[in-house]
């Protein structure tokens, strides 16, 4: 191909660029003045600092750090913690160490919250509950998932719900269990709910469910289904349980 054809395209396609982005003054006026420098100038100007300080590139930058050093998030949070003492902080910092699996911290610190009258939300209750389940204590996870449902009753997490599932799971309660993750699945953002069903099924020996729970996934991945845009009413436990145990609609 032509370089000037190369050069006319590349003009072209800068300036359709500029006019879809507000920049078509002066742009278009030098791209076409001077061809290939004036392109040159605006990937220069306008478009190298856009990919760079972009949301994506941001992201980019910020999981490179985070692999190169994991622990600056969590020393920056103690420091702002260490100066200045707030719920704020404190959940910051009870959060980033549930990111890096310091969990009997995280349950410190998430005690220390709830203890507070300011303190008292179910976001809070849940990330104590995650501290508990990834301390392996999955019976401590459930009694917090029960005393934050009958506290605030109105409150709805898919995160929150899959926890119980998993910890009725870990505490042997697998009936119980598969009934949670049956419920979850139908509308847990993303597939790590029907693929922790189908292994609980498979575990089970109840193999012919699993195998269906999995193409279902498989559809789902595929794009012929959209089960992520599905809600639930309730909160983290299924209908049937729900009435079984008396009590009213949770995380």
């Amino acid at each position: 191909m032509p370089i000037a054809l190369v050069i006319l395209l590349l003009d072209i396609t800068l300036i359709y660029h500029a006019s879809r982005t507000g920049r078509l003054q002066p742009w278009a006026f030098i791209i076409l003045m001077v061809p290939l420098v004036g392109s040159i100038a605006y990937i220069a100007v306008e478009l190298i600092p856009e990919w760079l300080n972009g949301p994506g590139a941001r992201q980019a930058r910020q999981r490179v750090a985070n692999k190169l050093d994991p622990e600056k998030q969590y020393r920056k949070l103690s420091d702002q913690l260490a100066a200045t003492d707030t719920i704020a902080n404190r959940a910051a910092l009870a959060d980033e160490c549930l990111k890096l699996a310091r969990f009997d911290e995280a349950e410190r610190h998430y005690d220390h919250i709830l203890s507070l009258p300011m303190g008292d939300d179910p976001q809070y209750a849940l990330g104590k509950a995650q501290a508990q389940f990834g301390r392996n204590r999955p019976a401590d996870a459930l009694a917090t998932l029960d005393d934050l449902q009958k506290r605030w009753p109105d409150f709805q997490s898919a995160d929150g719900h899959l926890l119980y599932a998993r910890a009725l799971a870990e505490s042997g309660r697998v009936d119980e269990a598969l009934e949670e993750f049956h419920a979850v699945a139908a509308y847990f953002p993303g597939a790590e709910a029907r693929v922790r069903y189908g292994l609980l099924l498979q575990m089970v020996g109840r193999s012919a469910e699993a195998r269906v729970v999995f193409n279902e996934l498989l559809i789902q991945m595929g794009g012929r289904r959209n089960i992520c845009a599905m809600r639930r009413p309730n909160g983290f436990r299924s209908p049937r349980s729900s009435c079984r145990l008396n009590r009213v609609s949770t995380i």
